[in-house]
């Protein structure tokens, strides 16, 4: 049985066509992968509550989050490609679909806090600029002791050790998986003194 890939056609060609058109911004020419979003969202299950999704595109990890049990009305997915927000409130009906650069994610109202954020942004191909307002922008939503999850293609934590450190941030690797095409990597961000965020935010 092929566990790389469970997306349709269609949605193969949505993905290409949007890769085509801006490289930069789309991960990969395909989308993810069955065994990318079952690692993923491993750590992720109901009591998360809310759980934000950035870049989900034809909504592979949203499959795997509500897999895992997480209501589709906590869902709230950030999507800036229009090709693929029509089709996502389609397949996620309850889910909350946000058309927006991720980049601009700290401005946004997004109701209460999150337990955590899944993301499928190509860190790698952003400014460091973009990627510190994107991570800022989530922790902002983010519980005291939310996580953010980040996959990757490249053999190492795709945001700078500078970045982290300026945020107060440390990454983890969750795992790997060979499955996927292209191979890819999961790290989990989080805050590294989340005591000392709460008692800030409580002044």
């Amino acid at each position: 049985m092929n566990t790389t890939c469970t997306c349709t056609s269609s949605d193969t060609f949505v993905f290409l066509r949007a890769w085509l058109r801006n490289p930069l911004r789309v991960a990969s020419a395909i989308p993810s992968g069955r065994s990318l979003g079952q690692l993923i969202t491993q750590e992720i299950d109901p009591a998360c509550g809310r759980v934000i999704e950035l870049g989900p595109g034809t909504g592979v990890f949203t499959r795997a989050l509500i897999g895992r049990g997480v209501a589709e009305s906590d869902l709230v997915l950030i999507e800036k490609g229009r090709e693929f927000t029509g089709m996502l409130a389609e397949r996620f009906p309850q889910a909350a679909i946000v058309e927006s650069d991720a980049a601009k994610i700290g401005q946004l109202e997004l109701g209460g806090p999150a337990g955590a954020v899944v993301s499928g942004l190509p860190l790698l191909s952003m400014p460091p600029r973009q990627v510190m307002s994107i991570l800022a922008g989530a922790f902002r939503h983010l519980s005291n002791q939310g996580k953010f999850y980040q996959f990757t293609y490249g053999p190492r934590c795709p945001v700078p050790r500078p970045i982290l450190d300026r945020l107060g941030l440390k990454a983890v690797l969750v795992g790997r998986t060979i499955q996927n095409f292209p191979p890819a990597a999961v790290y989990r961000i989080s805050r590294r003194n989340p005591l000392a965020f709460w008692q800030r935010n409580a002044d």
